[in-house]
């Protein structure tokens, strides 16, 4: 009998978390002020729990390693937030939603989830709209929806492109309102470096203050984590350089299953490498794929002119350009899922026609030639404008594009000095959101009691791929919409238990464990930075755990992974003092988390002998190379318990992933 108990609600799928949240035990209003509850992280997903459980009335304690919530990754999302809303009257709706997420996550995501997701995401939009987030509007004044990835409808609600800033606002707005009134006590720089667990449950962290260089405790009645994705792990990703996966990984050590760590998603549209000391990676928002065509020269001479600088690719002629998304995808087109989108280019650049100047000369374009010529003949009718020259339709669609999309532009010409209006933009997969995370019941608890997960931390809603607009959409309805309910039901019973003390054997062990691995860093005498050792573990995990995985090369990366690791902490030096601030520290610690991860990402990619979304193995490919599943072997959540040090040794746990409402079939674009 499998140890996980995803606690789904029995009954008809429309109505089970209507009924669930009918059944579950409440705290009452006047109880709560007896309960404290850590948050850590202060993105979408933390902020809008911490506010919403403040709002309510509980004690919260939340903690950010930035120096304010506003500076989270989320600020970092560009092109939208999905809902079904149905304002476009073009056949959306919740089941739509739901279908579209269960089938972009290539089956391998629980339908419950995935439905309750889907259900409670129109309520998402009222929610921010009430606390001023400017969306985008039509002419009527009525709220606007463009399309994303893998589907047909429009349901994608935006603010220009900095749809995740206007969001975090709305959300830090409602935080700072609890933080003036008492309910929130913010901890900025700070960073939890340990779980605590007395008696079976969550009951605290231990926390580094990374200006002073203190070691806190910090108690409480359950701890939320929301501290994001493990993309970082490959070193380059469009992540934020500080994103990491330190506080999942400490619970997973302290006994939080975690689930599908091989399922990465590799986003289509970013900015090319552009060298080898290169430490981010910047990406063009999906939306523009609404309005961009994606395509690399017929001709392999003329790929190779272009990267010679002997040729520009707007003298390429329309019949030389191979728009290889439309000819392969027909029904959907540049509009396929990410994960689809980024093998068609990786295979188009191996094959020779990649355009970018670079080491491995990887590089397609994302071209805004037609749209704009389309839209400008389009607003020359609008106008009355008879006989439009070329001129004034380019300055129409022009203007179009630019109200649409206009800070994405500028943002791309400071970086690369190339107008894209006039020359098509380049671009080329790279790592930047991960699917698995850690495993949690259908109330977001993880396997520890009190410790629950929301947001990309955890594994539950998008199973192997996650489509473009849904990150948003899942961090604020576990935050303001699932979690307020499903930890008061664990709460319920706390009510008499009283503050939780932090002079206990449990916090003494904690603490001690953190000192020491601090005293370990700053006095171990080695001879190569943190990075020296993130560089090696990224170029390990790009070449052997992205977006093209064989048994072979798993392999060889589990046992170099290892390598690396036992290198690390043989031979990584961390200058300065333990006392004060020191962001090669901050570093190390976070690190040492990777390479442990890594190498569980390697395993559970070897183990997983299939293809499903963003976990894509060449010897599970269909002759014209896609993904091949096997629903037989292969269908369910991997979720696996740490055992100690040696990794290899982590234990597999699976949940089956039963469809009633959903025929499981391949998953085609075509």
């Amino acid at each position: 009998m499998s140890k996980l108990d995803s606690r789904i609600p029995a009954g008809p799928l429309k109505d089970k978390w209507k009924n669930h949240k009918d059944h579950m035990n409440l705290v009452a209003p006047n109880n709560r002020d007896k309960i404290d509850i850590i948050v850590v992280g202060t993105g979408l997903a933390g902020g809008s729990a911490a506010a919403t459980l403040a709002e309510q009335g509980y004690n919260v304690k939340a903690f950010c390693y930035q120096d304010s919530p506003r500076r989270a990754h989320s600020i970092a999302a560009q092109g939208g937030i999905n809902a079904a809303k149905n304002y476009q009257g073009d056949g959306d709706s919740t089941y739509r939603l739901f279908y579209d997420t269960i089938k972009g996550g290539d089956y391998r995501a629980r339908e419950a989830n995935v439905y309750r997701l889907a259900e409670v995401s129109a309520n998402i939009i009222d929610q921010c709209v009430s606390q001023g987030v400017p969306f985008g509007r039509d002419y009527g004044g009525q709220l606007d929806n463009r399309s994303f990835g893998g589907v047909q409808v429009k349901r994608t609600f935006y603010a220009k492109g900095q749809t995740g800033q206007q969001l975090l606002l709305g959300a830090y707005s409602s935080m700072s309102r609890q933080i003036g009134k008492g309910r929130i006590k913010m901890y900025n720089r700070h960073e939890m470096l340990e779980l605590v667990i007395v008696d079976g449950k969550a009951r605290g962290i231990i926390a580094r203050n990374l200006v002073t260089g203190e070691i806190e405790r910090h108690s409480a009645h359950a701890v939320v984590i929301a501290s994001g994705g493990y993309g970082n792990v490959y070193f380059l990703s469009t992540n934020a350089m500080g994103s990491n996966v330190s506080a999942a990984w400490k619970i997973h050590k302290k006994g939080a299953y975690f689930a599908n760590p091989c399922y990465v998603q590799i986003h289509p549209t970013c900015i090319p490498v552009h060298g080898t000391q290169q430490s981010k990676l910047t990406l063009m928002s999906e939306s523009l794929r609404n309005s961009g065509r994606i395509w690399v020269p017929k001709k392999i001479e003329d790929s190779v002119a272009i990267r010679e600088g002997k040729l520009r690719p707007e003298n390429i002629k329309e019949e030389d350009r191979d728009y290889y998304l439309e000819r392969r995808y027909p029904a959907f087109g540049n509009l396929v899922p990410r994960d689809v989108a980024s093998r068609a280019a990786k295979e188009r650049c191996d094959a020779g026609y990649g355009i970018e100047n670079n080491d491995t000369q990887e590089g397609v374009y994302l071209d805004f030639s037609t749209e704009i010529m389309k839209k400008g003949k389009e607003a020359a009718i609008e106008k009355h404008i008879h006989n439009p020259t070329d001129q004034q339709i380019y300055d129409l669609g022009k203007s179009w594009v630019e109200e649409k999309y206009g800070n994405l532009f500028v943002m791309y010409e400071k970086i690369t000095a190339d107008d894209p209006y006039k020359t098509p933009m380049k671009i080329y997969p790279a790592v930047h959101y991960t699917m698995g995370g850690v495993w949690v019941d259908y109330n977001l608890q993880s396997t520890i009691p009190g410790c629950f997960v929301i947001g990309e931390a955890n594994f539950s809603d998008h199973g192997a791929n996650r489509l473009g607009a849904s990150a948003l959409m899942q961090g604020l309805a576990d935050g303001y919409f699932v979690l307020p309910y499903t930890i008061a039901d664990y709460l319920s019973a706390d009510i008499r238990t009283g503050a939780i003390p932090t002079n206990s054997a449990a916090f003494d062990e904690a603490e001690k464990g953190i000192k020491d691995k601090v005293d370990f860093f700053i006095n171990n005498k080695g001879t190569h930075s943190v990075d020296h050792f993130h560089k090696k573990l990224g170029h390990i995990m790009w070449n052997k755990v992205g977006m093209g995985r064989t048994p072979e090369g798993l392999k060889e990366a589990i046992k170099e992974i290892e390598e690396v690791r036992n290198d690390f902490w043989k031979n990584v030096k961390v200058p300065g003092e333990g006392e004060g601030m020191n962001t090669e520290l901050e570093k190390a610690f976070r690190v040492a988390d990777f390479l442990e991860l890594g190498q569980l990402m390697a395993i559970d990619a070897l183990n997983r002998e299939e293809s499903c979304g963003g976990h894509f193995r060449w010897d599970h490919a269909t002759p014209d190379g896609e993904a091949e599943r096997d629903d037989v072997k292969f269908k369910y959540v991997g979720a696996w318990e740490y055992q100690g040090n040696d990794i290899n040794a982590e234990v597999l746990h699976k949940e089956e992933l039963i469809y009633d409402n959903i025929e499981v079939k391949t998953r085609s674009y075509k």
